[in-house]
């Protein structure tokens, strides 16, 4: 069960992420990465990021060139939660699946 000091926390970080990949995303071209869920660790020190990136063909380069510059990202993050945080938490990124388990469901129950 998540405290009330990490959920505060994981919602300062999912929007502030949100501001980041909204200029992020300008590298790609025609790419939306939305920040789905942040998930932070009891003693604060990582956060697990899952993001929403569509369209779905471009998910594997845009996950790759996230995971590339996760310093970057971070030391970005700090500028922006220099006042909130002491200690920025470790980022890990993932890509949430959840819409393409809902059409696989979808479609499965179609049949």
């Amino acid at each position: 069960m998540e405290s009330t000091r990490q959920h505060k926390i994981a919602r300062l970080i999912q929007k502030d992420l949100s501001d980041i990949f909204l200029r992020y995303a300008r590298q790609f071209g025609g790419v939306l990465i939305s920040v789905s869920e942040v998930r932070v660790s009891p003693d604060l020190s990582v956060a697990n990021i899952y993001l929403s990136i569509f369209p779905d063909n471009k998910e594997q380069d845009v996950m790759h060139k996230i995971t590339a510059d996760t310093g970057a990202i971070r030391g970005q993050l700090g500028t922006l939660e220099r006042h909130q945080l002491r200690i920025i938490p470790e980022l890990r990124f993932f890509a949430d699946e959840t819409i393409q388990r809902m059409e696989h469901i979808d479609e499965l129950l179609r049949q």
